[in-house]
């Protein structure tokens, strides 16, 4: 049978696999082969994807944290280095051949059997995080670079247990995670391989090398002599197939990225193991949440894994937890798909309270450990990752935070002064953040004047937060007013609590200081709600200051 469906305005036909026989009481027997699908309510389609409700405990917790750690990181140069390493010229190619060798002889699988993670202590990790105020953590599971982090059943060579570090990394997030009393997820990025991978086949075309391939479309049949003989390089790599359009284009095409524009369709094979990869991750590891790195799904609209991924984490949360407690997150989401699962805005904000949770996920650097950018002093701030916080919570959303891990296991010195830095804030002004509810408004002042475009990368694209600009939330009867910077007068004005607001009706009987609960001399004006602030203790607990207001 076929079936119909839409994305993007687009139809498209895909094969009915949810329309399967039940096994037993616990599984659905799908037409392929491979792990089976948690029988529950939820089918792997859109239209039953959309029954899906955002479970409270992740709505409350609004500040997670993220380890986007993997063999990438090893080289200490940045984000995508799996990829531009094999982009002759490239600062990354440079590092490379200064770092390792000429990519035809010292590939990637050379880059990842040299990682040991040495000096990972994931308690540690996860306990500060915990103490910077992160209420769910989340790890790499995989990259573009196909390299799984963990005990895969279905990458059985190419993980993290046989190869590099030979240890359980997921394993050892989960175990910390869950002694922290954190929920624990995972992010999955590994469907785009097939066609990220594809400068792995090129050659130099100039200098000594030129020519010579790089070791991209090696097999297990040149590995005689070498550290890796008796493995496939192609289960890592997967490139046994044609380039796609253009691929000698070093700027990716997003179109590809969505599986068109002329790219090199995938193959069943890759797809299903593909499946079966993330299946068993979920079924080892119970993650709550998951995190794709895709449009949408993995591998949509060419294939339906996704929605069959999809279908079996809600089922099998549902079936071990008497309710649904699993998030699924997504970007580049449609508003029907937002109803099925919880949109993710990579790098970017919302510029309005959204009717549906949402979360940010971000980092204080690249995603991958950059030495360059610790040198350079590049971070974000502190005080950046905390007006961020506020002003995403005001609009329903989360934030996950990366904070990059170098190819020992460690944080250096100066991220840790930020989440040391973001955890003082919190200690004193968590209230106005978790469990909170947006407001009727999110926010006033002269930074919401611009409005952002919302499927991501929009960091830094608005105007800059000053103490005029007022964040709002809030729990039960109280109200939540967060001004974005610290006033020279001592005094914040916050026009849309006026008289006769028609935001705030009710008498304002107290306005407390949040970090010492202290009563706030105010008066209300036709102009504004103007309250007296105590003394400045510390610049770091002024980044964003919080009244609790009464009525």
């Amino acid at each position: 049978m076929k079936r119909r469906t839409l994305i993007k305005g687009m139809a498209v036909t895909l094969p009915s696999l949810w329309l399967s026989r039940a096994l037993g009481n616990n599984f659905i027997e799908a037409p392929f082969s491979g792990e089976a699908i948690a029988k529950g309510p939820f089918l792997p389609s859109w239209e039953s994807l959309q029954h899906y409700k955002t479970p409270e405990w992740f709505r409350d917790a609004k500040f997670g944290m993220w380890a986007h750690w993997g063999p990438q990181c090893q080289p200490e140069a940045g984000d995508w280095y799996a990829r531009n390493m094999y982009e002759e010229g490239s600062g990354q190619y440079k590092v490379h051949l200064q770092k390792y060798g000429h990519p035809s002889i010292f590939g990637f699988k050379d880059v990842i059997n040299e990682w040991k993670a040495a000096n990972w202590d994931p308690e540690e990790l996860v306990s500060l995080y915990k103490k910077a105020g992160a209420k769910y953590f989340m790890a790499l599971a995989n990259h573009h670079d196909n390299f799984d982090l963990y005990d895969s059943k279905y990458q059985q060579h190419w993980n993290a247990t046989k190869i590099g570090p030979k240890k359980d990394l997921i394993g050892g997030w989960a175990k910390a995670a869950r002694n922290n009393g954190l929920p624990f997820g995972v992010s999955v990025h590994a469907s785009h391989a097939w066609r990220w991978y594809e400068v792995a086949q090129r050659a130099d075309k100039t200098g000594q090398y030129a020519g010579i391939p790089y070791d991209g479309k090696l097999t297990s049949a040149d590995g005689k002599g070498k550290w890796w003989n008796g493995l496939n390089p192609q289960e890592l790599y997967a490139q046994d197939h044609p380039l796609s359009e253009n691929s000698w284009d070093n700027n990716f095409d997003v179109g590809q990225w969505d599986w068109g524009n002329g790219v090199c369709p995938p193959g069943k094979a890759y797809i299903e193991k593909f499946y079966n990869r993330t299946i068993d991750l979920i079924n080892k590891y119970n993650p709550e949440l998951v995190y794709f790195d895709d449009d949408q799904l993995p591998l949509w609209p060419v294939s339906d894994v996704g929605l069959r991924i999809a279908a079996h984490l809600y089922n099998k949360s549902i079936k071990e937890h008497g309710a649904l407690r699993a998030v699924l997150n997504g970007k580049k989401l449609n508003e029907d798909q937002r109803k099925a699962m919880v949109w993710d805005i990579e790098r970017g904000q919302a510029s309005e309270i959204k009717p549906l949770p949402w979360q940010t996920d971000t980092c204080i650097g690249g995603w991958h450990y950059d030495r360059g950018i610790y040198e350079r002093n590049g971070y974000k701030t502190a005080k950046t990752v905390i007006h961020s916080l506020v002003d995403i919570v005001s609009k329903n959303g989360n934030l996950m935070l990366n904070i990059p891990v170098r190819g020992d296991g460690t944080i250096d010195e100066k991220e840790r002064k930020v989440v040391e830095q973001i955890g003082a804030w919190m200690n004193v002004n968590s209230e106005s953040i978790y469990g909170t509810r947006p407001w009727k408004i999110f926010g006033e002042g002269p930074a919401q004047e611009k409005k952002l475009a919302e499927q991501g990368f929009n960091e830094g694209n608005g105007k800059p937060f000053t103490h005029e600009d007022i964040r709002f939330n809030v729990k039960g009867e109280v109200l939540y007013a967060t001004a974005m910077g610290w006033p020279e007068d001592g005094k914040i004005v916050i026009k849309s609590l006026a008289k006769n607001s028609p935001h705030f009706p009710k008498e304002i009987q107290k306005v407390e200081w949040l970090p010492t609960k202290q009563s706030l001399v105010f008066e209300r004006t036709e102009k504004g709600l103007v309250v007296l602030l105590p003394g400045k203790t510390s610049d770091e607990l002024s980044y964003a200051n919080v009244i609790k207001v009464l009525s």
